[in-house]
């Protein structure tokens, strides 16, 4: 099956049947926001936070596709992965989970969908604000917002100083090799807002920011979110310029102008 036929054939009904996903996840999700009992933490030395949130959603998206579509692999960052043909799909059911637990509107669950190795459509749901970013492969990035849908695009800003740049925290780079980097960069943006999680991806879509850099990223993390950022009119790639489906560092971008002059700030 070719990229064409996936769009003519398939594509539609894929990403409707990834609105009834996001569907099912909010109605495990949302009960429990700002209304967790308990939170765990996955790691021994530190802290990885995961809550029944983070798992019912997942385990209500898997359930669903197991049904519609058993011969699709999965990849969840909950419960891990599923062989299965060249269809894959990918699921962070709470992207952002210590922004959940403290009450803060800006988590997501994404949900995307590879064939063969790559991004063919993904979905970012705020089922709080009820915003639903969405996009697949030629049909361009979308937004709904309660009972009403726009097409969004990313604005054009070539030049660093009168970026607005996002990134989850600085803590993302402090003491690692990406420290350098970061402290390039952050000084000559017009404005650096931190927080967000999945969210930044979402505004740099919709025309509100101009640059979202971050890195110790997991595929699931990233890989939903491509497609809304390059069908919005953005580019999305890792530090180098290279794909960034396997997670590590992300780049994106709203003009293709200015992520070429980060790139070679980057590389300095």
């Amino acid at each position: 099956m070719t990229d064409t036929e996936i769009e003519t054939e398939k594509l539609t009904d894929l990403m409707a049947f990834a609105h009834q996903l996001a569907d099912a996840a909010a109605r495990a999700s949302l009960p429990l926001f700002r209304n967790l009992e308990t939170v765990d933490n996955k790691l021994t030395d530190g802290f990885d936070p995961v809550t029944a949130a983070d798992r019912d959603a997942e385990s209500a998206i898997r359930a669903l596709i197991e049904n519609h579509y058993p011969s699709h692999a999965i990849l969840g960052e909950e419960f891990g992965s599923q062989a299965g043909d060249d269809f894959q799909w990918i699921i962070d059911p709470i992207d952002g989970t210590r922004a959940f637990m403290s009450g803060m509107p800006t988590w997501g669950t994404l949900i995307g969908l590879n064939f063969e190795g790559a991004p063919i459509l993904g979905l970012m749901d705020q089922p709080f604000t009820q915003e639903r970013f969405f996009a697949a492969q030629g049909q361009g990035a979308h937004l709904r917002h309660k009972d009403t849908q726009s097409q969004m695009s990313t604005r054009p800003c070539a030049a660093l100083e009168t970026a607005v740049l996002a990134t989850t925290s600085p803590d993302l780079f402090a003491n690692t090799p990406g420290a350098a980097a970061w402290a390039r960069v952050f000084p000559q943006a017009q404005l650096t807002r931190y927080g967000g999680d999945c969210y930044n991806y979402a505004l740099l879509a919709l025309g509100q920011v101009d640059i979202v850099m971050e890195q110790e990223l997991k595929p699931v993390d990233i890989q939903p979110l491509i497609k809304i950022v390059e069908e919005a009119g953005g580019i999305l790639t890792d530090w180098q310029g290279g794909p960034a489906h396997d997670g590590g560092t992300a780049i994106a971008c709203g003009d293709k102008t200015l992520h070429a002059q980060l790139l070679d700030i980057l590389a300095a």
